[in-house]
């Protein structure tokens, strides 16, 4: 069963909060980064990416940027930016985009419930992208980015956040972006005990986004255990920041595909292949599959309709994922992208971005493009359930947490 438990929290001073929210570190390159914190001295981009406070022939990775992240922190912390509440407490982050609203518990997850898959994976972590967060956690002893996690929603949960809402709320804002960020805090002792004993009826939760972060959080842990033989299980590094959010309110975008070239094939032998694997309709305009089974395509400035056909579905909880049976029948035999985490010709586009995106690509640098029907998260639950692991870019989850606005110092 899972362990959430309340935490004290260093978090932004009321009246700065929207300016130090930020989103995460790793959706900026360090170019991007710079003008964001060039912008904003106050945005936690400047400690999340230390390297922004150094000229260009400073090294992203060099030990003079971890040592910068965790003095900014101090000094913010010193004078008033952050403050520190003076209990453990749970907290209520509410996200609302395009008039839709997630809401999640802000908490400490367990790292042994990670070990002991309580808290279930659906990809694989890289260790040199691992790296760079143990070392930004480490030299900082604080968690500053939360961990995207889901669980099967549940009545007694849902009625503690109803209850917590009905306070004032201690951030309430819209980012530049057009997400409003609200944000509540439990401090009441009857509340937190409730959703402490909520929790630990779950049987599991799972990573939706943010697994190298996790992997990094736990690491440290791990390492912080061989430096204190002696702990108990209580200390704060055996523990990281995570928001839980209910299955009921999460989407996941699309996530889509666009190819460089027709791997030698010309146009007729293409369409000729595809029409064996998918009844394929041509259509007027730009669309968007409509349900699972169907991929839309941009090729020579039309729009195609494909429809897998059945012979070609699975009920296997990955293999059955319209990622991978577009990768298996497709992209690799056909058009030749055997590895599409390495292979150049392949490129990746968050369906935030929309289709005119794709014809962007098709138009500049690729040849053909796939817009996909987005996973469910009941197949990544179940691909979860199943310890298996889902194919590269298979989810896209918007909005994104914010960074900066909950630290937890281990």
């Amino acid at each position: 069963m899972a362990v959430v438990r309340p935490f004290k929290c260093i978090r932004p001073n009321q009246d700065v909060a929207d300016r130090v929210a930020a989103l995460p570190y790793d959706v900026y390159n360090r170019k991007e980064a710079c003008e964001v914190t060039a912008k904003e001295p106050l945005s936690f981009l400047n400690i999340d990416r230390a390297e922004t406070q150094f000229s260009d022939d400073v090294d992203t990775y060099a030990d003079c940027v971890y040592e910068k992240a965790r003095q900014l922190l101090d000094e913010r912390i010193a004078d008033g930016t952050f403050i520190t509440d003076d209990k453990a407490c749970y907290y209520i982050y509410e996200l609302t985009m395009d008039g839709r609203v997630q809401t999640g518990i802000v908490a400490c997850s367990s790292i042994d419930d990670y070990q002991n898959e309580v808290i279930k994976k659906h990809e694989n972590t890289r260790a040199d992208k691992e790296v760079d967060r143990i070392r930004h956690v480490d030299t900082c002893s604080a968690q500053t980015g939360p961990i995207f996690l889901a669980y099967r929603a549940k009545e007694e949960i849902n009625k503690v956040v109803d209850e917590a809402k009905k306070q004032p709320a201690i951030y309430d804002f819209v980012s530049d972006d057009g997400i409003r960020h609200a944000v509540w805090r439990i401090s009441d002792d009857d509340m937190i005990k409730a959703l402490e004993e909520a929790f630990a009826e779950i049987p599991n939760t799972y990573i939706a986004d943010g697994h190298h972060r996790a992997a990094s959080a736990v690491k440290v842990g791990l390492k912080r255990r061989e430096e204190n033989p002696g702990y108990n299980g209580d200390e704060e590094f055996n523990y990281f920041l995570s928001v839980l959010f209910p299955d009921e309110q999460l989407m996941i975008m699309d996530y889509n595909r666009v190819v460089k070239d027709l791997n030698g094939l010309s146009r007729a032998e293409f369409m000729a292949k595809l029409e064996g694997l998918f009844t394929v309709e041509e259509l007027d305009a730009q669309t968007a599959p409509a349900k699972k089974g169907e991929v839309t395509m941009f090729l020579d400035e039309k729009w195609y309709r494909l429809t897998i056909k059945p012979q070609f579905t699975s009920d296997d909880p990955v293999k059955g994922l319209d990622v991978s049976i577009l990768q298996d029948i497709l992209l690799s035999p056909v058009l030749g992208i055997g590895d599409p985490r390495t292979d150049k010709r392949i490129d990746f586009i968050g369906g935030i971005r929309g289709l005119k995106e794709l014809e962007r690509r098709v138009h500049t640098d690729m040849t053909v493009a796939f817009a996909m029907y987005p996973t469910s998260i009941a197949e990544l639950f179940a691909v979860a359930d199943a310890s298996l692991l889902m194919p590269p870019k298979s989810t896209w989850f918007e909005p994104k947490l914010r960074s900066g606005l909950f630290i937890h110092r281990i």
